[in-house]
C-alpha cells in the first residue's frame, strides 16, 4: 500500500511538472500562430499547392473506401453505446480515421518534401538562414520558399514502415467514444511534438542522444505543441492543409528557440 502510494505521488509530481512546463513554454499556441503566419505570407504557399492534386485525390479515394467498408460494422457497434446517434457517431468517426489515413499515406509518399520545404522556408523568412544554411543551400534574393537550394542533409523520414503501422494501430482507439479518441490524441501529439522539431534538431547538428535529452527534459511543452497539431491535422478534409501550418508554427517555434539561445 506504502509503495503503490509513493508512486501515485511520484506521478503526481511527474505530471505537475509537465504541466507546468507545457504552460510556460506556450508551446500550444504555436499551431495556431502558424495558421496565421501561413495566410499572411504567400512565398510559403508554393509548396502546398504543388501537392495539393495528389493528396486531394488520396483523400477521396480513402474517405470513399472508409465509408463502403467500415461505416456500417462501426456504425452497428457504436449503437450499443450511442443508440440512435450512433449514425451520426458513425460518420464522423469515419471522417476522423480517413483524415488520419490520408495524413500518414500523403506524409508517407507525397508531402515529405513539400513540408521540409515549408519548414525552410519558414526559417529564412524568420532571419534564420544561417541555420537552414546547415542542412541546405540558400540562394540570395527573394524570400521564403523562393531562396531555397539544394538539400544537403535530407532529414529521416517521419513515417518508416514502423511509425505508419504504430499510427495505424492507434486508429481503433478513436472507436472508444470521448475516452479513446483522448487517449489517440495524447500518444499522437507525444510523439509528433518531437517530431515537428526533427528538421530544427538535425540543422543543430544534435546527435541522437542529445535530441533525447533534450525533448525528455522539455515532454511537456513538446506534447502541448503535439496535441493542437494532432487535433487540427484529425480534421475531415482539410487536414492536409494544417499539416503545412503546423509545419510553419513548429518553424517559428524553432526560431524563436535560436533567437533566443543567441
Amino acid at each position: 500500500m506504502d509503495k503503490a502510494k509513493e508512486v501515485a505521488q511520484e506521478e503526481a509530481v511527474r505530471v505537475k511538472r509537465l504541466t507546468q512546463d507545457a504552460v510556460n513554454s506556450r508551446a500550444y499556441l504555436y499551431p495556431l500562430k502558424g495558421i496565421f503566419y501561413f495566410a499572411t505570407h504567400q512565398s510559403l504557399w508554393q509548396p502546398l499547392w504543388s501537392q495539393l492534386a495528389p493528396t486531394i485525390t488520396t483523400g477521396i479515394g480513402v474517405t470513399t473506401f472508409m465509408f463502403a467498408l467500415t461505416y456500417l460494422p462501426q456504425a452497428a457497434a457504436l449503437a450499443i453505446i450511442n443508440g440512435p446517434f450512433a449514425v451520426v457517431s458513425a460518420i464522423a468517426l469515419v471522417l476522423s480515421e480517413s483524415s488520419a489515413i490520408t495524413s500518414i499515406l500523403a506524409r508517407s509518399f507525397f508531402i515529405d518534401a513539400a513540408l521540409l520545404d515549408t519548414f525552410d522556408g519558414t526559417l529564412v523568412e524568420r532571419n534564420q538562414t544561417e541555420l537552414v544554411t546547415a542542412g541546405r543551400t540558400v540562394k540570395p534574393g527573394g524570400s521564403g520558399v523562393s531562396r531555397l537550394g539544394k538539400v544537403i542533409r535530407t532529414p529521416f523520414s517521419r513515417f518508416t514502415p514502423k511509425a505508419i503501422i504504430r499510427n495505424l494501430m492507434y486508429l481503433p482507439l478513436n472507436f472508444i467514444p470521448i475516452v479513446g479518441t483522448a487517449i489517440y490524441i495524447i500518444l499522437q501529439g507525444k510523439r509528433s511534438g518531437p517530431a515537428a522539431l526533427a528538421r530544427y534538431f538535425q540543422l543543430k547538428g544534435m546527435t541522437a542522444r542529445q535530441r533525447e535529452e533534450h525533448v525528455e527534459k522539455h515532454r511537456g511543452a513538446y506534447t502541448s505543441f503535439g496535441v493542437p497539431a494532432v487535433l487540427l491535422e484529425m480534421v475531415p478534409f482539410v487536414g492536409i492543409f494544417f499539416a503545412f501550418t503546423n509545419t510553419v508554427g513548429a518553424a517559428l517555434w524553432a526560431a524563436e528557440m535560436e533567437e533566443k539561445s543567441n
